[in-house]
C-alpha cells in the first residue's frame, strides 16, 4: 500500500476470493487503495509480518462474511479478524474502522464472527456485486465524514445502489410492534441484544432481534427408539407425514422437510436450529414401534425460552397411526394458539390409509424415493408404492407419489418407448389420486407434473398447479414448482413471490434454491438468479449442473470470464458443455466452441436438441436453431416449457417458424 492511512484491507476466506475480487475492483476503479492478495496465502514469517503491518496501518478493515467463514473453524482470515479487533479497541468509538461485508444470506446473528463485528453496521453485497453507493460510503469513511461513523447498535444495511432492504426493516419493526402482546413474542423479547457500551448512542434504534414469524415451527426427525436401525424409515416417515399434516393448517408457517431433516444426527441445540430455519418453536420426539403397537413421545419447545409449550406420550395400535398424526397436529396447533377449522382436520387425514401394511410400504417408498440416485432406486420406490396400492386400492397419497416417481423415471431414466409408457402410467395414477381425494394437493401436483413433462399440456398443467397451491399454500415442494411454471409463462410477480416463499420455508434445500434460480433467470432477474445458484452450490457442491446453471445469468450479464469459470466445473455434463460452447462463442473462440458442441452432441444426442437450439440462437445461426427446436418438438422435449420466457431465444422471436412453434405449444396467457 502506498497510502496506508487511506487504504482498505480486505479479509476473506479463500472460497470467497471471487467476491472479494469484485469488491476490490470496484473500490480501485474509484481510486481507493485496496490491499487484496489474489494469490494463495504463501505463509512464512515475512508474509505474516507484512499482513500484521497492513492491519496496523490501514484506514478501514473490511471482513468478508459468508457461509464459508461460518463453516471454517480455522483459517488465516480468523487471525486477521483477531488482529483487527485488537486494534479496534485502541480506536475511538467515533471513528470508523471495522466495516463488515456479507456476500450471501448469512444472518447478523452469525455466531462465528467476533462480537466486535456485531456492534457496527453490516453491509450486504450479494456475491460481491458492488454498487456505486457502497463505494461512495467508503470514500466518505476515508475522508472522515462523521455522518458515516458506526453506531453502537447493529441495523440491517444494504449497499446504496443495490436492492433495497428498507421495506424489510420497516416490516420487522411493524411485526415487533403489532405482535408485542402475543405470547411467543413476549417470551422472545428478552433475546434482543442490548446496545453495546463500545460507543455512545447517536440516535435511538430498535436492535435487530430474532423475530421469526408468529406460529412458525420446525418438525425435527423423531428418534427411532425401536432398537432396530432398519425401522429408521418408519420413524422418519411418520415424522414427515406429521409435518405434512401441519402444513395443511393455514395459520402455521412450517419449515419444509429437507431443511428440518438436515439436522438429523447433528449435535445442534434448539436455538441454533430455530435461527437457521427462522422458526419460533420446534417439535421433536421419538417413536418406539413393536409388533402391534407404537409409542410416540412428542414435545413442542419455544425456541427463544427453551421452555416446553406442550408435551405428550401416545400409546396406540399400529392401525391407528393416521389418526395419531392428526391428534398430534391438533395438539400442536392448540399449543400455538392456532385456530383449527373443521375442514382443516379433515384435510389432515385426506388421501391416507388405515391399512398398516399399506402405510408401511408407502413409507418405504418415500424413503427410497428420497435417496434414489439411479434407475434401480427409482424402480424400487415405484415397487413399494405399487405394494401400498395393492394393499389399499383407495390410498390416494400412494397413487400421487407413484405418479411423481413415474414422471421422474420418464424424465431422467427411461429411453425410447419406455418414456411414453412411463408418462402414460404417471398420468393415470395422478387422475386416480384426484378421483379418490379431490382436495388432495399432492394429487393435483402430480397431475400438473404429468401434463407438463409428459404431454406439454401447459394450460392444463397450470390449472393443476394453481389448484395444488390453493390446497397447500404452505408446501415448499408445490410452491417452487408453481413458481417455475409461472416464470415459464411470463407471470413474473407470481413466480418471484412463490420462489421467495419456498426458499423461506425450505432454506437448506439446494433443490429449492436451484429451482428458484431458474425462476429468477426466466424472469430476467439475473442477480437474484446468480445468488440463488450460488446458494444451491454452497448447499450441494457436488451437483455440478448447478455450476452450468450459474453460468447462464453470468453470460446474460456479459460477465463471460465468470461464466467460463462456472461452466468449466460442469465440463463433463451436457449442459456444462453447451454453456461453454456459448461462452467460447462470446469470447470469439470459435474452434473451442465447436469442440464443446461436438462433445455435447456425443453426450446428449437428439435429446439435447433444445439445448443445441439455445447455442445456435446465441451464435446467430438462425436456421440451425429453428431446426433444432423442430427436432425438440418432434421428440416432445420437456425443455420446451421454457421456450416462451427463455432469454437465449430472443434472437428468434420474430421468425415465423419460431412463432409457429410457440403457437403450437398453446401456452396460456
Amino acid at each position: 500500500m502506498t497510502e496506508p492511512s487511506q487504504a482498505v484491507f480486505l479479509s476473506y476466506a479463500s472460497q470467497d476470493a471471487e467476491a472479494a475480487k469484485k469488491i476490490s475492483e470496484a473500490l480501485r476503479a474509484a481510486g481507493i487503495e485496496v490491499w487484496f492478495d489474489q494469490s494463495e496465502l504463501r505463509g512464512g514469517d515475512a508474509w505474516d509480518q507484512s499482513i500484521r503491518k497492513q492491519i496496523r496501518t490501514c484506514a478501514l478493515f473490511l471482513p468478508i462474511i459468508s457461509k464459508h467463514t461460518h463453516e471454517r473453524a480455522e483459517g488465516y482470515f480468523r487471525l486477521e479478524w483477531k488482529l483487527a479487533v485488537d486494534r479496534s479497541h485502541l480506536i475511538t468509538a467515533h471513528k470508523a474502522f471495522l466495516v463488515p461485508v456479507v456476500i450471501d444470506d448469512t444472518g447478523e446473528d452469525e455466531e462465528h464472527v467476533p462480537e466486535k463485528f456485531r456492534e457496527v453496521q453490516w453491509t450486504r453485497l450479494p456475491a460481491g456485486e458492488t454498487g456505486a453507493g457502497f463505494v461512495t460510503r467508503i470514500q466518505r469513511l476515508l475522508s472522515g465524514d462523521p455522518s458515516q461513523a458506526p453506531t453502537g447498535t447493529r441495523r440491517p444495511a444494504v449497499a446504496p445502489g443495490g436492492p433495497s432492504r428498507w421495506g424489510l426493516w420497516v416490516a420487522l419493526v411493524a411485526v415487533l410492534a403489532v405482535a408485542a402482546a402475543a405470547y411467543l413474542l413476549l417470551e422472545r423479547s428478552r433475546t434482543a441484544k442490548p446496545t453495546s457500551a463500545a460507543g455512545p448512542m447517536m440516535h435511538t434504534e430498535i436492535p435487530v432481534a430474532f423475530t421469526p414469524p408468529l406460529h412458525s415451527l420446525a418438525v425435527l426427525p423423531f428418534v427411532n427408539m425401536s432398537g432396530d436401525p432398519s425401522q429408521e424409515y418408519f420413524s422418519d416417515g411418520l415424522t414427515e407425514e406429521l409435518l405434512n399434516s401441519l402444513t395443511r393448517i393455514n395459520e402455521l408457517h412450517v419449515a419444509a422437510r429437507t431443511s428440518a431433516f438436515s439436522f438429523k444426527g447433528k449435535d445442534a441445540d434448539i436455538d441454533t436450529i430455530a435461527r437457521k430455519l427462522n422458526v419460533a418453536a420446534v417439535l421433536e420426539g421419538s417413536v418406539r414401534r413393536s409388533t402391534h403397537t407404537v409409542r410416540v413421545t412428542a414435545q413442542l419447545v419455544d425456541a427463544a425460552t427453551g421452555f416446553h409449550l406442550w408435551s405428550q406420550t401416545y400409546d396406540r395400535a399400529l392401525g391407528d397411526v393416521l389418526a395419531l398424526q392428526t391428534e398430534i397436529a391438533t395438539s400442536v396447533a392448540n399449543a400455538l394458539k392456532v385456530t383449527l377449522l373443521e375442514d382443516t382436520g379433515k384435510r389432515m387425514e385426506l388421501g391416507g390409509t388405515t391399512n398398516l401394511a399399506a402405510f408401511d410400504a408407502y413409507l418405504r417408498g418415500k424413503t427410497t424415493a428420497r435417496t434414489a440416485i439411479s434407475d434401480n432406486g427409482t424402480q424400487s420406490a415405484i415397487t413399494a408404492y405399487t405394494e401400498a396400492i395393492q394393499l389399499d386400492p383407495h390410498f390416494a397419497m400412494a397413487f400421487a407419489e407413484r405418479s411423481i416417481e413415474l414422471s421422474n423415471y420418464a424424465d431422467f431414466n427411461a429411453r425410447g418407448p419406455a418414456v411414453r409408457v412411463s408418462f402414460d402410467k404417471a398420468l393415470a395414477d395422478a387422475r386416480s389420486a384426484v378421483s379418490l381425494a379431490p382436495d388432495l394437493a399432492e394429487g393435483h401436483y402430480a397431475l400438473a407434473v404429468a401434463f407438463k413433462e409428459g404431454y406439454l399440456e401447459y394450460a392444463q398443467a397450470n390449472e393443476e398447479y394453481e389448484r395444488a397451491l390453493a390446497l397447500a399454500p404452505g408446501s415448499a415442494r408445490i410452491l417452487i414448482a408453481y413458481g417455475r411454471q409461472a416464470a415459464e409463462l411470463g407471470h413474473t410477480a407470481a413466480a418471484v413471490s412463490a420462489a421467495r416463499r419456498a426458499v423461506t420455508l425450505d432454506p437448506l434445500n439446494f433443490h429449492v434454491h436451484r429451482q428458484a434460480g431458474i425462476a429468477f433467470l426466466l424472469a430476467r432477474q439475473y442477480p437474484d438468479a446468480i445468488a440463488a445458484f450460488r446458494t444451491a452450490i454452497s448447499l450441494q457442491p457436488d451437483w455440478v449442473r448447478n455450476y452450468a446453471l450459474l453460468g447462464q445469468p453470468q453470460l446474460l450479464l456479459g460477465d463471460y470470464e465468470a461464466a467460463r469459470a462456472s461452466c468449466e466445473v460442469a465440463r463433463a455434463d451436457g449442459m456444462g458443455q453447451t454453456c461453454l460452447a456459448v461462452v467460447f462463442l462470446k469470447l470469439g473462440r470459435q474452434a473451442d466452441a465447436e469442440v464443446m458442441l461436438q462433445q455435447a452432441r456425443s453426450s446428449l444426442g437428439d435429446e439435447g436438441a433444445y439445448e443445441f437450439a439455445r447455442v445456435y440462437a446465441q451464435s446467430g445461426d438462425i436456421p440451425k436453431a429453428l431446426q433444432s427446436l423442430e427436432t425438440a418438438m418432434r421428440l416432445r422435449d420437456s425443455g420446451l416449457s421454457e421456450l416462451k420466457a427463455e432469454p437465449d431465444f430472443d434472437p428468434l422471436r420474430k421468425e415465423p417458424r419460431f412463432q409457429a412453434i410457440e403457437r403450437s405449444l398453446k401456452f396460456p396467457n
